[in-house]
């Protein structure tokens, strides 16, 4: 008996393959552990086919990684020097009274109004150093600002020497900068106290003032005499506290680059 050929699949029809067993078992494997995690998921009676859809949409979109955290290293505070003149070194000028005992030294009021500001500076975040009249930190003391406070004679001079002044080095390196500062100075501390500014008698001394040669050439200096302890030596001993804060307002004024009123400078 013949046998015939076994008859061909139609043409443009491609034969069927057979699925790789392996490959069926771990599809219906996955299919089934899905399932029973949502099955899980739910009590039959809070189970619904919209639930059901929403949970699988949430598991099976990709979720964005969570931004790293930002790491910011925060600057360093600002550095500056208070000088409390004659600290260390010498009284300045003395007072005395009709008995030629002293009453008051200039070094006294000098180191009460510098640690006022010191301590003003300080709870604004500011690195302050009060320094001596030859403190040896002076020698190439590098800051955003230096002020030497000091204040002018305890004798009777004329009815006119009142007053404050302020002055910075001759040969700075930055002139614009060194006038800024003396200019800030001038503005806060004159509204703060309602002191008369007096750059008439503003001498040598202060603008040739030893630290200002001591100090890295880089660093911005003044040097300030907040009053004469004669005429003045009320409002320098019972208001220290608004003298310091006029000071501090000059100093703020020249960090913070902030507006000022025009000051003449004397030549």
């Amino acid at each position: 008996m013949s046998v015939s050929p076994p008859s061909s699949p139609p043409s443009g029809v491609p034969p069927l393959r057979p699925q790789p067993r392996a490959s069926l078992l771990r599809s219906t494997l996955f299919v089934a552990i899905l399932l029973a995690t949502l099955f899980t998921a739910w009590s039959p009676s809070d189970l619904s086919l919209r639930d059901l859809r929403d949970q699988m949409t949430r598991w099976l979109t990709p979720r964005p990684l969570a931004p790293a955290p930002v790491i910011t290293t925060p600057l360093p505070p600002l550095r500056i020097g208070i000088v409390a003149g004659h600290l260390g070194s010498d009284p300045g000028a003395v007072c005395v009274d009709e008995n030629g005992q002293v009453t008051l030294t200039e070094q006294e009021v000098n180191l009460k109004i510098a640690t006022l500001v010191q301590q003003a500076l300080q709870t604004l975040g500011y690195q302050v150093e009060l320094l001596q009249e030859f403190d040896t930190r002076l020698a190439g003391f590098r800051g955003a600002v230096l002020v030497s406070i000091h204040n002018d004679s305890c004798e009777y001079i004329n009815d006119q020497a009142t007053g404050f002044k302020v002055a910075a080095a001759r040969d700075t390196r930055d002139l614009n900068r060194a006038e800024r500062l003396t200019a800030c100075l001038v503005d806060r501390y004159l509204r703060v106290t309602g002191l008369k500014y007096h750059p008439g008698s503003i001498t040598p001394d202060m603008t040739d003032y030893h630290t200002f040669s001591e100090i890295d050439p880089n660093t911005v200096a003044a040097i300030i005499e907040t009053g004469f302890l004669y005429l003045d030596r009320e409002f320098l001993t019972r208001q220290t506290d608004r003298v310091a804060e006029g000071i501090v307002q000059g100093i703020l004024c020249f960090i913070n680059n902030e507006s000022i009123e025009p000051t003449p400078f004397p030549k």
